[in-house]
């Protein structure tokens, strides 16, 4: 025979919250007494400093902008250099040629991560050094419902394959391509070394 399992204060307290919203189906039955007292609910915690007054039409004194997320560019430029300085200030200036070059315009995400990572393996097993990936800058595709789309998926999306694995450890360094090679709607990826 199993005895009779007992209720935890946490698990009780949850009852009796269930229990208050319930409507009883039988509404002449008399209520049955709880077993212990209901704990107390917790005081609300107050702030020491208080919110400043806002009126609407206030204009903020917010520094920061809008998008809490720093731009692609931004990202990739605060970066930590993992290459040559020199090879990098010629890369970053377009000055050095880059080997092979993938364009991933007009496909969806589902196409273009294979695709990617297929070419920058290939391009690394081929001893290349310097590839160059195009995404293009991307079509605003906000249709303006309650989720807002980004500007650009696969141009934001393709740096975040760069730093997963398998591509990762194939990778030196990731830059926004010069103008002459595609700007910001391209990327140089500096391969490692195949060993």
């Amino acid at each position: 025979m199993r005895r009779p399992r007992h209720l935890s204060p946490e698990e009780r307290a949850l009852w009796d919250r269930v229990a208050e919203r319930a409507i009883p189906l039988d509404p002449k039955r008399p209520e049955m007494p709880s077993e212990s007292p209901k704990p107390k609910p917790k005081p609300p915690v107050r702030r020491s400093d208080p919110m400043p007054d806002f009126r609407i039409g206030q204009s903020t004194n917010a520094a920061r902008p809008h998008d809490i997320l720093p731009s692609v560019t931004d990202r990739l430029s605060r970066a930590p250099v993992n290459m040559d300085h020199k090879s990098f200030g010629k890369m970053t200036r377009g000055k050095l040629k880059p080997e092979a070059r993938i364009d991933l315009h007009g496909m969806t995400m589902a196409e273009a991560h294979p695709e990617l990572v297929a070419f920058i393996l290939g391009s690394q097993s081929l001893g290349r050094r310097l590839v160059l990936v195009i995404t293009g800058k991307g079509k605003d595709r906000d249709d303006g419902g309650p989720i807002p789309m980004r500007y650009g998926v696969l141009r934001h999306q393709v740096p975040q394959w760069l730093a997963l694995p398998p591509l990762n450890h194939a990778i030196l360094q990731v830059t926004p391509a010069h103008l002459k090679h595609g700007g910001h709607g391209a990327y140089y990826v500096y391969l490692r070394r195949h060993r």
